[in-house]
């Protein structure tokens, strides 16, 4: 019939709205889904399964993660240090009168030594080193250069031990007020100053003998300037003076070893006081050595020579 309407037509128009509506909903969700589950995604869930993932595989047996399981790595091992050309050894040796020895270890500062090691003897010309350190570093603070002629001097005194040059420095230095400096700043414990002041008769022990040669060797007694230079020269000692420590090395490794020895007949009380002064590349050594004075000289020299042929033996 003309301007009727059938039924129910409205009403499904009514609904249509509604399902869009639905559809889009549906539809929002599985975008959001996806994006939730799309890796690399702003919102992907955090507790969406990855391959690989070790912590996610063992959530998903139920279990705890126990990181002490987890392999530990394993340590970078500790470089070892080249062991010194010396052993800690007890010497027996058939050496008449008294003798003491000490190494110490540049690298580490560890001494070893003879029972008696901190037992002193008078230095006799081995004290000349240090000397000429005090004189060339004393120098060099008062921003003064030595003359061509004064260098050579103290050559002398090093390469060939001349006595009357080594008063003339002891005597620039301020005596034993030198020797005081060099307790100082060594850092020497056994030794002091001689009764008479005198250079020849300061006293020292092995140990702080092979102190000196440590505080020659880092730069401490002749100073950043001069230590290189003092060096060469010990390496230069010549004649009667060159025997002992370094003898016992072979030739090739002498060359590189710096050395200042003493020695001396002391008629007051009637003995030998043979000294020696070694600087290697990573140790220190002094050896003393005091006997009857009818044995002269010689005998003390080979006798420091032997004690550290004694200490370098194959085990080393």
């Amino acid at each position: 019939m003309p301007g009727s309407r059938r039924p129910g037509r409205s009403a499904r128009r009514d609904h249509r709205p509604l399902q869009i509506v639905a559809v889009a909903a549906v539809l929002t969700g599985l975008v959001l889904v996806s994006l939730r589950l799309l890796p690399g995604s702003p919102m992907e869930s955090t507790a969406a399964s990855r391959w690989g993932d070790a912590s996610t595989e063992s959530r998903s047996t139920g279990s705890a993660v126990d990181r002490r399981s987890r392999p530990t790595p394993a340590p970078s091992p500790t470089p070892s240090l080249t062991p010194l050309p010396f052993a800690d050894r007890d010497l027996d040796l058939d050496i008449k009168g008294w003798y003491a020895w000490s190494v110490l270890d540049r690298r580490t500062g560890a001494i070893i030594g003879s029972d008696n090691m901190a037992e002193t003897s008078t230095t006799a010309s081995l004290i000349k080193s240090w000397i000429v350190a005090d004189y060339l570093r004393r120098a060099a603070e008062d921003g003064q250069t030595p003359s061509d002629a004064k260098l050579a001097d103290a050559t002398r005194i090093i390469r060939d031990s001349d006595n009357t040059r080594a008063e003339q420095f002891y005597n620039g230095v301020g005596r034993s007020a030198s020797i005081k400096r060099l307790i100082s700043l060594c850092k020497l414990t056994d030794s002091s100053v001689a009764a008479d002041g005198g250079w020849s008769r300061t006293n020292l022990s092995p140990r702080d003998a092979a102190r000196l040669g440590n505080c020659i060797a880092d730069g401490r007694a002749a100073g950043p300037k001069w230590t290189k230079w003092l060096l060469n020269e010990m390496r230069l000692v010549r004649g009667s003076g060159d025997f002992g420590i370094r003898k016992a090395f072979p030739a090739a490794q002498q060359k590189k070893i710096a050395i200042k020895n003493g020695w001396i007949d002391r008629t007051r009380e009637q003995e030998m006081h043979i000294n020696c002064l070694a600087i290697g590349d990573t140790w220190t050594m002094g050896v003393m050595v005091r006997y009857p004075i009818n044995l002269g000289y010689e005998y003390g020299m080979k006798n420091c020579q032997k004690i550290t042929e004694a200490l370098i033996g194959p085990t080393t």
